[in-house]
């Protein structure tokens, strides 16, 4: 009997470990540890734009094939759209969520450049929706001239430390 509960006290103990260890590992990018920096995060979104690109031009080659390869055309299918959540989520959780911040409706210029960061986020996240939903490469180029205008209107802030 105590052979038992003393297997049981261990994998309970194994298992409250991993939901911590687990929890702090999906946290760490929203605590002001400084191990991130924003040029980082352009480049990886201006990575995944061009794998998007490149996946939208394959299925759209391998479709037009004779005999398709449905596997092939299938795993860019996948690429594709896990790029895509891979913008969605520096978006979301890296911009959105932790460096820009609200600012107060008295200052008019400053509202109005968080609304405008805000909405060129928001625009990056539907078009990198739409580059999952089709193959139509003008919302590669979209997402393209949205990156730019967005890293143009956010670098132009004096202060962006952790």
């Amino acid at each position: 009997m105590r052979n038992t509960t003393g297997k049981k006290l261990v994998i309970l103990v194994a298992l409250a470990a991993l939901v911590i260890l687990t929890s702090m590992v999906y946290s760490h990018c929203q605590i002001p540890c400084g191990i991130y920096g924003d040029p980082q995060r352009f480049d990886m979104i201006a990575e995944n734009i061009t794998t998007i690109e490149k996946s939208m031009k394959q299925i759209t080659e391998l479709s037009q094939e004779s005999k398709p390869n449905m596997n092939q055309i299938v795993r860019w299918v996948q690429n594709k759209e896990e790029h895509a959540d891979d913008i969605g989520h520096i978006v979301t959780f890296y911009f959105m969520s932790q460096r820009i911040n609200p600012v107060s409706k008295s200052d008019a210029k400053t509202y109005a450049e968080y609304v405008r960061k805000l909405t060129l986020l928001h625009e990056m996240l539907v078009y990198s929706m739409k580059a999952k939903q089709t193959t139509d490469l003008s919302n590669v180029a979209k997402l393209r001239a949205l990156l730019k205008e967005f890293e143009t209107a956010y670098l132009g802030d004096a202060d962006h430390k952790h």
